[in-house]
C-alpha cells in the first residue's frame, strides 16, 4: 500500500514542478466555474488557483461498478452501484496558449488537462453486489479534455487509480474513465 502512496506523491511533485515552470503564461483565460452535471448528477465547482491550474470539487450521486478486492465474489454479470460521491481534482491545463493561438474556444475552461484525482464513494443507495465496506476511495493521475459549446459542458478523463476502503482492502485499476455532460452556470 505504501509504495502506491509514494507513487502518488511522486506524481504530485511532478505536477508541482509543471506549476513552477508555467511562469511565462501571458493570457488569463481560466475562470471560476459552477456547473450542474447530468450523467453523474451533481454540482461541480471549479476554482482557479493560478493561470494554468484549477481545483475542482464535484459532489452528487454516482453510478459505478465494483472494484476487485472491495466486493465479495458475485456472479451477477454486470455489477452496479448508486451512491453519493465527492470527486476532488487538481487540474493543470497544458494547451491553453496553443488553443488561443489557433483561435479555438477556451470559454468555460475548455482545454486539455493533467490532473491528480481523489474520489470518495459513500454508502450505497442501490446495488447488486456486496461491498467489503460502505466507503471506498481512489486516487490517481489522469489525462483529460473538457470542452464547452455554449453553456453545455463535456468532460472526459482517463487514468490509473489506486483504490482502497477503510478496512485495509486495496488494489490498482489500470484504467478508470470519467465521462460527464453538464450545464455551465457562470460566465
Amino acid at each position: 500500500m505504501y509504495k502506491y502512496l509514494i507513487i502518488c506523491l511522486i506524481l504530485s511533485s511532478s505536477f508541482l514542478n509543471l506549476y513552477a515552470q508555467q511562469g511565462q503564461h501571458k493570457q488569463t483565460v481560466l475562470k471560476n466555474q459552477l456547473r450542474l452535471n447530468f450523467l453523474n448528477p451533481g454540482i461541480d465547482f471549479e476554482y482557479k488557483i493560478s493561470e494554468l491550474w484549477t481545483v475542482s470539487l464535484n459532489a452528487g450521486l454516482s453510478y459505478g461498478g465494483s472494484f476487485k478486492n472491495l466486493s465479495y465474489n458475485n456472479d451477477n454479470g454486470l455489477q452496479y452501484m448508486i451512491s453519493p460521491f465527492a470527486d476532488l481534482q487538481g487540474k493543470y491545463f497544458y494547451n491553453l496558449e496553443k488553443r488561443i493561438q489557433k483561435g479555438k474556444n477556451t470559454a468555460f475552461n475548455s482545454a486539455n488537462f493533467l490532473s491528480l484525482r481523489f474520489l470518495y464513494r459513500g454508502k450505497s443507495l442501490s446495488k447488486n453486489f456486496e461491498r467489503t465496506s460502505n466507503l471506498d476511495f481512489s486516487i490517481g493521475p489522469t489525462w483529460g479534455i473538457q470542452r464547452s459549446w455554449g453553456r453545455v459542458h463535456y468532460l472526459f478523463d482517463v487514468g490509473p487509480v489506486y483504490y482502497f476502503d477503510n478496512k485495509g482492502n486495496s488494489g490498482i485499476l489500470p484504467v478508470m474513465i470519467q465521462l460527464n455532460v453538464g450545464y455551465n452556470l457562470l460566465h
